[in-house]
């Protein structure tokens, strides 16, 4: 199987896991975050219900030091900034050594939409946008950010 298939199945699985928690999240999104390496899952998992834990905190956290030079798949632009001043999903993505990033959809949100994205540019982490976007789109279809 090529990296595109490979992006588009692993994805597919983290769209799924998005998919069965939507409603149960609160003001946050469900978002779906899937860990590979070496083609074999690591860690799976979906943001918790009432919006914390996010997705991929938890998937780092399941995965432990094996992140390191895995793929994170993720339905939505990982967060770049927490409101709480903890770090963002980029931010531990980052830390914990990941190879790649490949996301479904940017977050849509005014305040958000990009700064994930740029801090994993910045921490030199490879993306790969747009992955089964429209598939994913759906999922965010009625989130709507409210302004802090």
């Amino acid at each position: 199987m090529d990296r595109e298939a490979q992006d588009e199945a692993w994805m597919g699985r983290a769209i799924a896991l998005a998919g069965a928690n939507l409603g149960r999240t609160g003001d946050n999104p469900s978002v779906g975050c899937v860990l590979v390496k070496d083609d074999e899952l690591l860690a799976e998992a979906v943001t918790a219900t009432g919006g914390r834990p996010h997705a991929e905190e938890q998937a780092l956290a399941q995965a432990g030091d094996a992140a390191r030079g895995a793929v994170a798949y993720v339905t939505l632009e990982p967060c770049g900034a927490r409101s709480s001043g903890a770090p963002s999903c980029a931010e531990r993505l980052a830390a914990a050594g990941v190879a790649r990033v490949v996301i479904a959809c940017e977050d849509p949100s005014i305040l958000a939409a990009g700064l994930g994205t740029q801090r994993l540019k910045d921490a030199g982490v490879p993306l790969t946008l747009d992955v089964l976007r429209h598939e994913a789109a759906g999922l965010y279809a009625g989130y709507r950010p409210r302004k802090s």
